[in-house]
């Protein structure tokens, strides 16, 4: 990685929910225009260092910093929560997160979705909001589904919404939460699409993903998490077609039919 601001950064995260520690000391450091995937097993805590890079999930030590200002707690251990609550408001408002399950509201329109953050949220101009949701529908390619429902819409669409919602929010840095893992192989496509031109323009991004190709294509930097510990990390050419650990080799055994067809970036 390079000598860039990090956007994000995490250092010797842990989170444990009672008994069960899920993650165990990792460091994560997303540079600004740098893609971070991470892959792993079900359980591994991808999604929970997702959450916690967020201030979704709290965690019970370890430094969680954004474009180099550290988060700001209270109390230790199990009792350790954000002691500045607007300092969290901008944080999350500038790390805009896209969900498995889209999370779109039924009752409003595509661009009544895309635009309700911005205007109650950050209290920007309706006007401008409007334009600008629009830009970011025909973005993804969904420009002439703003008046249509979420139920309207496939779930490839909707996903595609969801992101389109993300963008408007003009954050930092996207965190995506195993964006196509609800949808079939087909609509699966159309997001994964949209995720590698958002690489393309530079964006910074966090992706939780189950797709090796999706995380070969776009990462400048993967990480494989195993048992709340980063097992092996490096580039993506490095790391799916040299794994080091008997770990990753397996998982990478386990997990793709893909990874045979995986384009060898690195040795061409």
């Amino acid at each position: 990685m390079n000598d860039a601001q990090p956007v994000i950064e995490i250092r010797d995260l842990h989170k444990a929910y009672g008994e069960l520690e899920v993650l165990k000391g990792v460091d994560i450091v997303a540079p600004a225009g740098h893609v971070v995937s991470l892959i792993g097993s079900s359980g591994s805590g991808k999604s929970t260092l997702l959450r916690c890079a967020n201030l979704l999930e709290d965690s019970q030590q370890g430094e969680v910093m954004f474009c180099g200002e550290p988060v700001n707690w209270k109390g230790s251990g199990p009792a350790r929560r954000p002691g500045d609550h607007a300092q969290v408001t901008r944080i999350r408002t500038n790390l805009s997160m896209v969900f498995q399950q889209f999370n779109l509201w039924a009752h409003m329109t595509i661009l009544q979705n895309v635009m309700e953050a911005p205007v109650t949220v950050l209290k920007r101009d309706k006007a401008e909001v409007e334009a600008a949701a629009r830009k970011y529908l025909a973005k993804v390619g969904i420009g002439d589904k703003c008046d249509a429902y979420p139920a309207q819409l496939s779930g490839g669409q909707q996903q595609r919404a969801a992101i389109a919602r993300a963008l408007c929010m003009e954050p930092k840095a996207l965190l995506f939460d195993e964006p196509t893992s609800a949808l079939d192989p087909e609509l699966e496509q159309e997001v994964v699409k949209v995720i590698k031109d958002l690489a393309a323009e530079g964006r910074t991004m966090i992706i939780v993903t189950h797709d090796m190709r999706l995380a070969n294509d776009v990462s400048d930097h993967v990480v494989f998490l195993h048992q709340g510990k980063i097992e092996e990390e490096g580039p993506p050419a490095e790391l799916f077609n040299h794994p080091k650990t008997d770990r990753l080799q397996g998982f990478l055994s386990a997990t793709v039919s893909e990874h045979s067809t995986l384009i060898k970036s690195g040795e061409n």
